[in-house]
């Protein structure tokens, strides 16, 4: 049986974590590396890389931020396609997940 409580805690957790993930990857990405020609500053990769590492981590929060809302109006745990209940074990291992483990087989 899934314990609302705990996953609460588990996701707000989970979203400090990421929020503290940006404001790091945020100090990386203040100082834009020389992308002129010819100059190959190995920096311009670090912080592209850095850049896309922002971006996974914002759309990681908005999953996580919309799993809250799910929570808040009694949706969590509810399969958005099919509408039935997903699994917990399910949920326990992916607790962001908007579908039950058929539906998510067959999402296209």
């Amino acid at each position: 049986m899934l314990d609302m409580q705990a996953m609460r805690d588990r996701l707000e957790t989970e979203r400090q974590q990421v929020l503290e993930e940006i404001a790091e990857l945020d100090r990386r990405l203040e100082v834009k590396p020389d992308y002129s020609l010819g100059a190959g500053d190995p920096a311009v990769y670090q912080w592209e890389f850095n850049l896309a590492l922002r971006q996974q981590a914002q759309e990681k929060l908005e999953e996580i931020e919309d799993a809250l809302r799910r929570l808040d109006e009694g949706r969590y745990g509810i399969c958005e396609k099919c509408g039935g209940k997903i699994e917990w074990e399910r949920l326990d291992l992916l607790p962001t997940t908007r579908f039950c483990a058929t539906c998510a087989q067959s999402k296209s």
